[in-house]
């Protein structure tokens, strides 16, 4: 009797999951490269998992440099890495996620329907902007149990990203003194609390305006950058994190100790291939470095930010929240630059909490 009801109780909630048993679900689909004018809220059919995969109802999403790149199919050289070179091949995008399990695939024994997750669906097909997703264990973590699943949907790719620009490629160490370009953005914020979980001595970039978020999360010192010039400082830093290279890696030099790091995480695309095919020239005959980030999706590295998170030494700031038929707007405010923190995109009837 007791495993029957067991039972019974694991069939309500997955149905307490899926809502009801449609094979259709909205989405948000693009057909063509462009503005956020190509961006539309369609019925499609709802994905079924593979066997190492789940089907996630999702409950939040976000918004983000990488998506709009995807979107317009600029630089050219997004549609020769996806596909599609006069078309999009990948119809809805979107790579943040945060959700409920709804359906396990036949060889899934980390998670169970119900279960609630993040992850990053960039190296698994895309499909975030959307009522279900598909997605491989690996690309998911159990949600922090403090944050909402909009918070938590905040999370993935950018807090990754600083993650491994920080620690992996900029290797940095208690102590030393880090300057942050772009710490109000989505991976700047993140940074700048990763760099002083880290023990080190941080400094924001960003405009007046913006300051009192940084203050909140912790920034040592701030710049503003239309009244001081970042890299005419004193003393120099050992690690610089440029999340908004929008001027030659170059530039930065002067401001670097002479063994010091600077690392492009996000930017102008022509900035990043500048430091990426030029930064060895530019450094040359001295120990300072030009580094930039090549992130990739991480079930540990996930697992490592959610314990930052539940221990309260990282916490996402959200700057607006969308449903998911606003998207093109989001997409909007974004490109407008003027976001502090992160914008999120609310699917069903979940609040921020």
């Amino acid at each position: 009797m007791m495993e029957a009801l067991q039972q019974s109780e694991l069939s309500n909630q997955t149905q307490s999951v899926l809502g009801d048993s449609r094979n259709q679900m909205e989405a948000i689909v693009q057909t063509e490269y462009g503005s956020p004018d190509v961006l539309s809220l369609e019925t499609v059919v709802k994905p079924s998992p593979k066997a190492n995969e789940v089907l996630l109802r999702i409950r939040a999403t976000s918004v983000h440099a990488g998506d709009w790149h995807l979107m317009r199919g600029s630089p050219f050289l997004i549609r020769l890495i996806f596909g599609g070179l006069l078309k999009p091949k990948i119809k809805t995008i979107g790579t943040d996620i945060a959700g409920v399990v709804a359906v396990v695939g036949d060889a899934v024994t980390q998670f169970k329907p119900g279960g609630e997750v993040f992850g990053d669906l960039s190296e698994s097909g895309f499909g975030a902007w959307a009522e279900y997703a598909t997605a491989p264990v690996m690309a998911l973590a159990a949600k922090p149990g403090n944050l909402s699943f909009e918070q938590a949907a905040t999370v993935p790719v950018s807090a990754l990203a600083a993650l491994q620009a920080l620690r992996d490629v900029g290797q940095v160490q208690p102590g030393q003194r880090v300057l942050i370009n772009g710490a109000s953005g989505g991976v700047g914020h993140f940074a700048l609390q990763l760099a002083k979980a880290f023990g080190a001595e941080v400094t924001g970039v960003c405009r007046a305006t913006k300051m009192e978020m940084l203050r909140s999360l912790g920034a040592d010192h701030l710049i503003d950058y239309n009244q001081q010039d970042c890299t005419q400082t004193d003393p120099p830093y050992d690690l610089i994190l440029d999340a908004a290279a929008y001027r030659p890696a170059r530039d930065f030099l002067p401001a670097l100790t002479p063994t010091g790091t600077y690392v492009v995480v996000g930017g102008s695309t022509v900035r990043l291939f500048q430091a990426m095919l030029l930064g060895s020239w530019f450094t040359r005959g001295g120990n300072r470095q030009i580094k930039c980030l090549a992130s990739s999706p991480s079930q540990t590295d996930l697992l490592t930010i959610k314990g930052l998170i539940e221990a309260g030494k990282l916490t996402p700031s959200i700057d607006r929240q969308y449903s998911l038929s606003q998207i093109p707007d989001a997409i909007r405010h974004l490109e407008a630059r003027q976001v502090q923190g992160k914008v999120v995109i609310s699917i069903g009837n979940q609040q921020l909490s």
